[in-house]
Formats: C-alpha cells, structure tokens, sequence
C-alpha cells in the first residue's frame, strides 16, 4: 500500500470582482416582500386579538350551523338522510330514558333521607334495566323502519345511534331537535 496524501479541491481564486447582476432593491420593496400572511402567527398584541376573535366567530359560525343541523357542518356520524330521519323519529316522541339523568339526580338528592333510603336503593339498577330494555326496542324497531324507507342504505349502527340520542335530555341533544313530540314524520 502506498500512502500518498490526497490533494484538496482547491478553489478558483480570482482577482475579479463577483457581480451580483442586478441592483440592490429600496427598502420599501424589500419590505413589501416581508408582508405577514394572515395564516402566520400574529407578532402583536392587536393582531393576536383579531386572531382570536375571527377564529372565535369562526367556531361560533359552524357550532351555530352543526346545532340547525346543516348537513354540511354535521360530523360524519350525523350525516345522512338515514340519520336524519333517526333524530326525527326518536324527537317525535317521548322516552324512559329521556329523564334517566334527571331522576338519578333525585335519587342522588334523596339518598339522604333516613326513610326513603332502602327504596331508593334499588331505583338505580331497576332504571339501567329499563333504559336498556327500551333501547333494545327502539333499536329494532328503527332498523325496520329504516330498512322500509331507505332500502339502500345500511343500518348497522342506527340502533345505538337512536338509543344514545334517547338517553339524552331533550334541551342537550345536538344537533336540536327539529321536530317536537307528537308531530307526524313524513
């Protein structure tokens, strides 16, 4: 093996100057070029409050929309004419476990109450029992229909879709409720 040192590359040195090849730019150009984008994070106190309150209408907006039900603003486990006519079915009547979470409140408040205490005591599980007795029913039965009027549609998840719509306190559904109890779907 030999052992001959390796040349560097070495660099061109020239005595000529490099042009730049055009001329240096004003300075209000060049700070035309450093225009913030609306998308960059805000560099002061103002802009971040504007920031804040358009993200803030923003949400307000597609919140306000999501709850009248827009089919553009529902999430993907809303969407449909299926889902639709769940909500509607399950918002046109009346449900055990629509005040399930109110009446465990009143369990709650009434536990306390030395008389009431042993009875009150097996409300809970007999209340759970019905609730799940009831969603089993509304689920068959939402199948059916669904299957009646959407026949290209497909019902797998519909039944917990319309039980845990159900479980929910009328004001709190979302999104709200677009018929009233008693009104005939169509």
């Amino acid at each position: 093996m030999s052992a001959t040192p390796k040349k560097k590359a070495s660099k061109a040195t020239s005595k000529t100057p490099v042009v730049k090849g055009k001329a240096t730019p004003k300075r209000k150009d060049a700070e035309a070029k450093l225009v913030v984008n609306s998308m960059a994070p805000a560099t002061n106190k103002e802009e971040r409050r504007k920031q804040k309150d358009l993200q803030r209408a923003s949400r307000r907006e597609s919140r306000e929309a999501f709850m009248r039900g827009d089919e553009n603003a529902l999430t993907v486990r809303d969407r449909g004419p299926a889902r639709r006519f769940v909500r509607d079915f399950v918002d046109t009547r009346r449900s055990i476990a629509e005040y399930l979470l109110p009446a465990l409140l009143v369990i709650v408040l009434l536990s306390n109450v030395a008389p009431l205490t042993r009875v009150i005591a097996n409300l809970p599980p007999l209340l759970f029992i019905v609730a799940i007795v009831e969603g089993f029913v509304l689920s068959r039965r939402i199948r059916k229909e669904v299957s009646e009027r959407f026949p290209h549609e497909s019902t797998k998840g519909l039944g917990f879709y319309a039980w845990s719509r159900s479980t929910m306190i009328r004001r709190m559904r979302a999104p709200r409720p677009q018929k009233k109890p008693g009104d005939k779907l169509s």
